[in-house]
């Protein structure tokens, strides 16, 4: 499963992975932070192991800085390509194996910001892991909840 936390809250977002029956949050951002309340790395691991979930980061799973700074100006291609490079590397690739045991092990969800999946590389780490598993994706959202 997928999820992206734009325009939502923290408890929405929590709402959706239990009704979900998610088990593990996979956060697939570069820089867990975030300017919104709850979804800082500390916050939203505490939050979710007050709910019982585990929460795991794969910072090499992250756009870097070219990419993030092209989905902000709305550049979807850019940013594709310049993570295209970025799973490529033998740091990305280990960290999407180890995605891939926790994904096999337990209904996992990947978070990043971005609402629309198709405008964000979490796909493309969900179209990974769903390659090398034959899960099915889903992505999940946590606006329908709240709003």
């Amino acid at each position: 499963m997928t999820i992206g936390y734009e325009g939502s809250t923290i408890g929405a977002v929590l709402d959706a992975l239990l009704a979900a029956e998610v088990a593990v949050l996979i956060d697939v951002r570069a820089l867990p932070q975030s300017r919104k309340p709850g979804f800082s790395k500390r916050q939203l691991a505490a939050g979710l192991d007050e709910r019982g979930l585990r929460y795991v980061h794969f910072r090499d799973l992250g756009t870097p800085k070219p990419g993030r700074d092209a989905a902000r100006r709305g550049d979807v291609s850019t940013m594709h390509r310049v993570f295209a490079a970025q799973l490529a590397t033998a740091a990305a690739q280990a960290a999407l194996a180890e995605a891939i045991l926790v994904a096999r092990n337990a209904p996992a969800c990947l978070l990043c910001f971005e609402h629309d999946a198709a405008s964000c590389h979490r796909s493309i780490v969900a179209g990974a892991i769903a390659g090398r598993t034959g899960q099915t994706i889903v992505h999940l959202n946590g606006r329908l909840l709240h709003g």
